[in-house]
């Protein structure tokens, strides 16, 4: 590993860098984001900015694209210092940006939401044939007339992609573009990366999955609370060795528990269908499975296929229509709320942690009353228990290694990642029979993640049912017992993740049946 943060390539190349970051700081009052960093980014090269939560990256980039300004230091391309000043000045400078979250409106069309996001002075008329044109040149299938709410999530990071390639970018900052595909998509996207590169393109690729790192990647950074810790080539690092380098530390193996032991059918859906309360949302038909204590059911599937619907109907947020559709210990409560499904021993954590797991601006003790009051933990008759609430955080920030400066800490203030050990440790420390949770290690660091997935494991341990919904088939495979796929509101039968393969998997989520999917393996 190089330590110089700047120089190897070019040292070795003899080439000028495209983009060069010298001695970048970045002050939000006293918190120091970035902390004098340096960066080198060439043409016809894919680096990767890694780091756990709260190391910086976001922050380095939003000034690349010109979100944020420096507090000190320099950004040149081409050797000339620039001033980015806004989005705008990183477009003319030749720096696109492709966002984790889509920003697309539904009703419209593919090339509408592509219009809306070129400048002003730019002749559209002949939009739709450069929109043919550019899923013809990189291979990936566009209808301009499309509209969005029709589309898959593949589709809609296609259309991200073509918005920022029109503008012929020399730069292409990816903030983890693959969060939502499929295997198969995730692989599209990487032959259409290999060829923006082959162009004389350069990425910036930011992403936790380090497989995918190593991949694409020919360098990488790595970023340690705000600080250039080192520059290697990922290629020549094994993942954990990668994951180690990011958080300063080795990463532990999830150890299975060795006494668990299917026990009773402890939480038991028969026959569930909903019809989405969004208009374009997905239905759920005829949904049946069972979950025993000390078991771990993975649900797998591609974002926009019944996920959050599948999730607020296990949860009570949308009740069904027959109390005996969800049943809790044998307790029929398909027809109850969130409150009273609580109150029989289950916990939910939703995807969102910002806004719908977690209130932004209360405090984490406050927090706490959010999902314990139901229980008598923090709330009695209707009052507050504010000293039971603030040792109820403080239990979840020391048992879950949360750093916040404390339980009257805001829950905007934490990283993502501390966030979500946050919202998840608050659940699993209630020592719930039933725990279902959606996406949770959803950008989420290496650490923060093993450390999630070996708590999940415990509380399966200790005899509870859990019921993990997530994108990450690599986080699935690690935990859990058996697993389903999700496909456009149905769930397929779920199988013993010892016999069911990657390819199983990514057929089923690209909707094949079950029968053709153990064809096609077998």
């Amino acid at each position: 590993m190089n330590d110089d943060g700047a120089t190897g390539t070019e040292q070795t190349t003899g080439k000028a860098p495209l983009v060069s970051v010298r001695g970048i700081v970045k002050r939000f009052g006293d918190f120091v984001a970035n902390d004098h960093v340096d960066l080198d980014i060439y043409a016809h090269e894919a680096h990767a900015l890694i780091g756990e939560n709260g190391a910086g990256k976001s922050t380095l980039v939003k000034m690349l694209y010109g979100l944020l300004e420096p507090s000190e230091g320099t950004i040149s391309i081409d050797g000339e210092p620039v001033l980015l000043a806004n989005p705008d000045a990183a477009r003319s400078r030749g720096i696109g940006m492709v966002f984790q979250h889509f920003s697309l409106f539904d009703n419209l069309t593919v090339a509408e939401n592509i219009a809306l996001a070129l400048p002003k002075s730019r002749d559209l008329s002949d939009l739709r044939e450069q929109v043919l044109g550019f899923s013809r040149r990189y291979g990936l299938t566009l209808e301009p007339d499309r509209e969005v709410w029709t589309l898959s999530a593949g589709e809609r990071q296609r259309i991200e992609i073509a918005r920022c390639l029109l503008q012929d970018p020399r730069l292409v900052v990816l903030d983890e573009p693959t969060s939502v595909l499929t295997p198969r998509e995730v692989e599209t996207l990487f032959v259409t990366l290999d060829k923006l590169k082959a162009e004389g393109r350069a990425l910036l690729y930011i992403s936790h999955k380090l497989d995918e790192v190593k991949r694409l990647c020919e360098r990488a950074t790595i970023l340690r609370r705000g600080k250039v810790v080192g520059v290697c080539d990922p290629r020549a690092e094994s993942a954990r060795s990668l994951a180690a380098l990011m958080v300063g530390a080795s990463i532990a193996e999830i150890k299975p528990n060795g006494n668990r032991a299917p026990g009773p059918e402890r939480f038991i859906v028969d026959r569930l269908s909903i019809v989405s309360p969004d208009p374009h949302g997905v239905d759920l038909e005829d949904i049946s499975f069972s979950v025993r204590g000390g078991e771990i059911l993975g649900v797998a599937g591609v974002a926009g296929n019944g996920q959050s619907e599948f999730f607020d109907a296990l949860s009570g947020e949308t009740p069904a229509d027959r109390a005996d559709a969800i049943r809790i210990d044998g307790a029929s409560v398909g027809v109850d709320g969130v409150d009273a499904r609580r109150a029989r021993g289950a916990a939910f954590t939703p995807e969102e942690r910002n806004g719908h797991a977690a209130a932004p601006d209360f405090s984490l003790s406050d927090n706490a009353v959010l999902s314990l009051h139901a229980l008598g933990d923090v709330a009695r008759r209707g009052l507050i228990q504010f000293d039971r609430a603030r040792l109820a955080a403080a239990r979840v920030i020391e048992r879950f290694d949360v750093r916040a400066a404390g339980p009257q800490a805001a829950a905007r203030d934490l990283s993502g990642g501390n966030l979500q050990k946050f919202v998840v440790g608050r659940e699993i420390l209630r020592d719930p029979k039933v725990l279902v949770v959606n996406q949770p290690t959803w950008g989420v660091d290496a650490l923060a993640s093993a450390a999630i997935r070996q708590a999940l494991v415990d509380l399966a341990g200790s005899g509870a049912a859990v019921i993990v919904i997530s994108q990450d088939l690599d986080e699935l495979f690690e935990i859990c017992d058996r697993i389903a796929v999700i496909h456009e509101g149905r769930l397929s039968k779920p199988r013993a993740a010892r016999d069911i393969t990657r390819e199983d998997i990514g057929m089923l989520m690209a909707g094949a049946t079950a029968g053709s999917a153990d064809s096609h393996a077998h």
